[in-house]
């Protein structure tokens, strides 16, 4: 679906519109002609369709009044900016599937209470990542004085980009993701950590991570980004 916004004429438009795609990077706006994915089933894919199917029926017919209640509440408290860079406000339903099909992928549980902190959780402006084409590991450095590394149920999900050349200056996909940093209160997580890099990386490529953080009440930050120049 593309959004458009009107002024004299367009001032702006994000999505897939009669076979062409427009969208914004750091250059500025352009459109490309849309192509269908080559595999548009691999198990990452069905993985969230699976997940946007659960949660979906989970509203509908698990989730309470009051419960349905709560998020909407959460969802006007929080402001949220969307591709054409305009701040708006999701409804309940939208923002009680943006947080559970996000810890959903960090296999966490689901949390289907309305977060009663009406904020989004906090990211993290210490992410930093380093990797090696020996080990194939990414590094991760963090802030370990944030409050999820030591509660149960909190995570941060970790995405790998394809490598790129490092005279690339805008990545925005594809992702892979490499696991989570689960939070623990009776072990608090201490930087850095490692997880497996789902990409095959070479000595001299620049990699993009990005990630997020889930809290224990439902509440999920914006994405917060890394990236490095592989090592030996």
């Amino acid at each position: 679906m593309a959004l458009i916004k009107f002024m004299g004429g367009i001032g702006a438009m994000s999505g897939k519109l009669g076979g062409n795609v427009f969208a914004r990077n750091s250059s500025g706006s352009y459109v490309r002609q849309w192509a269908k994915p080559v595999n548009t089933n691999t198990a990452r894919q069905s993985a969230v369709r699976n997940a946007v199917i659960q949660f979906s029926q989970r509203w509908k017919n698990s989730l309470s009044d009051l419960q349905r209640s709560q998020w909407a509440v959460y969802a006007q408290a929080v402001s949220w900016v969307n591709r054409l860079g305009e701040t708006i406000k999701l409804s309940g339903f939208n923002m009680y599937m943006r947080s559970n099909c996000a810890i959903n992928a960090a296999d966490g549980l689901a949390v289907d209470d309305g977060p009663a902190i009406l904020t989004l959780a906090e990211g993290d402006t210490a992410f930093a990542v380093a990797i090696s084409e020996a080990t194939q590991i990414i590094t991760i450095t963090f802030n370990d004085n944030l409050a999820w590394g030591g509660e149960d149920e909190a995570h941060m999900l970790v995405a790998m980009g394809t490598p790129v050349n490092t005279t690339r200056n805008f990545f925005n996909g594809p992702w892979k993701i490499a696991g989570a940093l689960d939070g623990n209160t009776a072990v608090p997580l201490v930087s850095p950590l490692t997880l497996p890099a789902p990409y095959a990386a070479q000595e001299g490529q620049q990699v993009v991570c990005r990630a997020r953080i889930m809290r224990a009440d439902g509440r999920v930050s914006q994405f917060f980004r890394g990236s490095a120049v592989v090592g030996a």
